[in-house]
C-alpha cells in the first residue's frame, strides 16, 4: 500500500518504510553471496577473486544506474507528496523513457570498455579472464538492471517498500536456483553467475511492473503521458544525473582503490573480496535508511513540510546510531567465520587481512551512516548538485589514501581508504545540510510530528 509520509510520527514512518528495504537489501546481499560461494566452491578461489575484481567496475556502471533511477523516483515522490496524480503519471512515464535511453547508451559503452578497464586496473593475469567472463554478461544484461531499479524506485516513491521487497525475495530465490543450475549443472563457470543475476532481475522487474499497474491507479500511465515534456525532462535529469554522477564519482575512487589493491597480489584481492561481502552485509541497514530518507524528504519537500524534514533527519540519526553499533559488532565478531564461509581453505594471511579490513571499516561505520542520512535527505530536497561535490570529496580522499598509503602501509592503507573518504564527505554534508535547512521558512501549520 502507498504511505503518505507527510503525516504521522517521523520516527515511526521511517521504520515502517525502512524495514522492508533493509530486509530486501539483505536478501540481495545473500544472493550475491551465494554467487560468490558457489563460484568459490565449484570453480576455484581464483574465479572467486576474479568476480571480486569486477566489483569496482560494476559499481561504476550499476551505481550510475542506481543513482539515475533513484533520482527520477525522487521527482515522483515529490509529485506524490504534492498530491498531483497527473504529475505522478507524467513523472513515471518520463522516468521510464529516460531510463530506456540510458540503457542503450550505457550498454554499448560498458561492453566496449570492459576489458580495457580491467587491464587499466592492473588486474592480475591469472584473474582477468574470470573477471571479464563475469562482467561482460552483467553489462550486456544491463537493461534488466535498469528495468528492475526504475520499477522498484517508482513503487518506493509512493511509500510502499513492501512490494519491492516481495519481488526482490522472489528474484533472490530465483537467482539462487539459477546459480546452481547454470554453474553447477550446466558448468557455465563465472558467466553462469552473471546470467543468473540478469535473468532473475528481468523476471522480477516484469512481474513487479504488472503488479504496480494493477495495484496503483496513480501509476497507470497512458500514451499521452509518454509525450516528453521539456519541463519534466529537465527536472528529472536535474535530479537524476547529479545522483548518478555522484555514484560514478565514488566508483572512480573505488577503481583507483581496486587498482592499488591489485598490486598487492592475489591473496590481498581474495581477502578483500571475502571481507567486502561481510562489510556489505553489515552496512545494509545504513543504506536502507538512506533510501528511506530520500523518499521521506522527497514527499515532505513536495508538500512544503520543512519542519517534518528536520524531524525526520533527527529521527534518522537516532536510527543510524543503533544500526551502526549492530553492524560493527557483526563485522568484528563474525568476520573470521564469514571469510571461512567463502574461502574454506583460507590461509592465515588471507584471514588476517580480511579481519584487518573489517576492523577498520567497523570503527568508522558511524561516519558512513551519518553520510547516508544527510546525503539522501539533501537529494530528496532536490539538492543533488551538493551531493556531487560530496562525491568529489570522497573521490579525492579515497584516491589520495590509495596512492599515498598503500605503498608504506600495504593492505592497511587499502583498509583506511574508505573510512577517510567517509569522514571527509560527512563533514561537508553536515555543514551544508544545516546551512540549507535554515533557509527554508518553517510551515507553521505542520506539526513537528504530524
Amino acid at each position: 500500500m502507498t504511505r503518505d509520509l507527510t503525516k504521522g510520527n517521523a520516527f515511526q514512518n521511517l521504520l515502517i518504510v525502512m524495514v522492508p528495504i533493509f530486509i530486501g537489501n539483505v536478501f540481495q546481499q545473500l544472493y550475491n553471496m551465494v554467487d560468490t560461494w558457489i563460484v568459490g566452491r565449484t570453480v576455484n578461489s581464483q574465479a572467486l577473486a576474479g568476480v571480486g575484481v569486477t566489483g569496482a567496475l560494476a559499481f561504476l556502471i550499476i551505481g550510475f544506474v542506481s543513482g539515475l533511477t533513484a533520482g527520477f523516483a525522487v521527482m515522483t515522490s515529490q509529485c506524490f507528496g504534492a498530491h498531483s496524480d497527473e504529475d505522478v503519471k507524467c513523472s513515471v512515464a518520463t522516468g521510464l523513457t529516460l531510463s530506456a535511453v540510458a540503457t542503450v547508451v550505457l550498454t554499448v559503452l560498458s561492453a566496449l570498455t570492459a576489458r580495457p578497464l580491467l587491464r587499466l586496473m592492473q588486474t592480475p593475469t591469472d584473474l582477468i579472464d574470470y573477471a571479464y567472463d563475469y562482467i561482460i554478461v552483467i553489462f550486456w544484461g544491463l537493461g534488466a538492471t535498469v528495468f528492475y531499479n526504475i520499477v522498484s524506485s517508482i513503487v518506493r516513491a509512493l511509500g510502499d517498500s513492501v512490494t519491492p521487497l516481495i519481488f526482490l525475495i522472489f528474484a533472490s530465490l530465483l537467482n539462487v536456483g539459477l546459480d546452481f543450475w547454470f554453474i553447477a549443472g550446466l558448468h557455465m563457470g563465472v558467466a553462469g553467475a552473471g546470467w543468473a543475476t540478469v535473468v532473475s532481475q528481468l523476471v522480477s522487474a516484469a512481474a513487479c511492473t504488472v503488479y504496480m499497474f494493477i495495484r496503483y491507479p496513480v501509476l497507470r500511465v497512458r500514451l499521452n503521458h509518454f509525450r516528453l515534456r521539456r519541463r519534466f525532462c529537465l527536472r528529472h535529469l536535474g535530479v537524476g544525473l547529479p545522483m548518478a554522477f555522484q555514484f560514478s564519482i565514488t566508483a572512480i575512487g573505488v577503481i583507483v582503490q581496486q587498482s592499488a589493491l591489485n598490486t598487492l597480489g592475489t591473496a590481498a584481492v581474495t581477502a578483500y573480496t571475502a571481507a567486502s561481502k561481510t562489510d556489505n552485509l553489515a552496512t545494509q541497514s545504513m543504506f536502507a535508511l538512506g533510501v528511506t530518507m530520500a523518499t521521506y524528504c522527497g514527499q515532505n519537500y513536495g508538500a512544503g513540510a520543512y519542519r517534518r524534514i528536520r524531524a525526520g533527519v533527527n529521527a534518522g540519526l537516532l536510527i543510524a546510531a543503533v544500526f551502526t553499533l549492530l553492524g560493527a559488532l557483526f563485522s568484528v565478531f563474525a568476520g573470521r567465520a564469514m571469510t571461512l564461509f567463502f574461502i574454506p581453505d583460507a590461509t592465515a594471511d588471507v584471514l588476517e587481512k580480511a579481519q584487518t579490513f573489517l576492523n577498520w571499516q567497523a570503527a568508522f561505520y558511524i561516519f558512513l551512516a551519518v553520510l547516508l542520512v544527510y546525503r539522501n535527505s539533501l537529494q530528496g530536497m532536490s539538492r543533488s548538485g551538493i551531493t556531487v561535490i560530496a562525491g568529489v570529496i570522497e573521490l579525492a580522499m579515497r584516491v589520495m589514501v590509495s596512492l599515498l598509503l598503500v605503498g608504506p602501509l600495504g593492505f592497511t592503507g587499502i583498509s583506511l581508504s574508505n573510512p577517510i573518504a567517509w569522514v571527509g564527505a560527512t563533514v561537508f554534508l553536515v555543514i551544508v545540510y544545516y546551512t540549507v535547512i535554515r533557509k527554508y521558512k518553517i510551515d507553521k501549520n505542520v506539526l513537528q510530528n504530524g
